[in-house]
C-alpha cells in the first residue's frame, strides 16, 4: 500500500470501475482494477491517495508519504494538518485451494448483492480472481474496505481504511 499527499494520475492503472462521492465539503473517488484499488480523498485543498497494487513499477515518487508492504497484519494512522485523518488496517492470509474457492464464492456473492466496485478475471491457468471495493459515506468521513483475491498463491488481501475530514491535529494527538 502506498499513501500519497497529492493526486495520482489514472493513466498508471488499468481502471475497471470507478465511483465518485461529493459530500459535506469533501470529495472522494475510488478506482478498482485487477488486483488493486486507488482511493482519492480531498478536503479544503488537501488531497490524500491510498494505492493498493500488485506492482509498484512505474508509479510516481512525487508526493509519496509512506509505503506499507501488504503482508501479515499492519495498522497505520496519520493526520495531515487540521484537515484529514487517515487510518488503515491491512490483513493478508494465504489459503488452500479449497478454502480459497469458498472465500472467492462468498466474496463474489457479497459483491453481486452490494453496491460496490467488483472486478473478476481469470489468471493464465483459468483460475478465478477477484477485486472488490466497498464504501460507506458518512457526514465527515468515508470508510473503505478492499478485498483482493489472487488464485495463483491463494492470497486474500483485506484493507480497511477511514478518511476523515475536519480533524484538528492537536486534538487528534491528545486523544491517543
Amino acid at each position: 500500500m502506498l499513501l500519497y499527499r497529492n493526486g495520482v494520475h489514472p493513466e498508471f492503472f488499468d481502471i475497471e470501475n470507478r465511483r465518485r462521492i461529493e459530500h459535506c465539503g469533501y470529495e472522494f473517488e475510488a478506482w478498482q482494477f485487477n488486483g488493486g484499488h486507488v482511493c482519492l480523498f480531498e478536503h479544503e485543498g488537501i488531497c490524500l491517495v491510498e494505492v493498493v497494487t500488485p506492482s509498484l513499477t512505474g508509479l510516481p515518487e512525487r508526493g509519496l508519504v509512506t509505503t506499507m508492504p501488504c503482508a501479515g497484519e499492519k495498522d497505520h494512522e496519520a493526520t495531515f494538518g487540521d484537515r484529514i485523518t487517515f487510518m488503515t488496517s491491512i490483513q493478508t492470509e494465504t489459503l488452500s485451494d479449497h478454502l480459497y474457492l469458498g472465500t472467492y464464492n462468498e466474496m463474489l456473492k457479497h459483491g453481486e448483492e452490494s453496491d460496490c466496485l467488483l472486478g473478476l478475471w481469470k489468471d493464465e491457468t483459468a483460475q478465478p480472481n477477484l477485486s472488490l471495493v466497498e464504501m460507506q459515506r458518512y457526514t465527515d468521513e468515508v470508510h473503505v474496505q478492499g478485498y483482493h483475491l489472487r488464485s495463483d498463491c491463494g492470497l486474500v488481501l483485506r484493507t480497511q481504511s477511514i478518511f476523515q475530514s475536519g480533524v484538528d491535529e492537536d486534538s487528534a494527538s491528545s486523544e491517543d
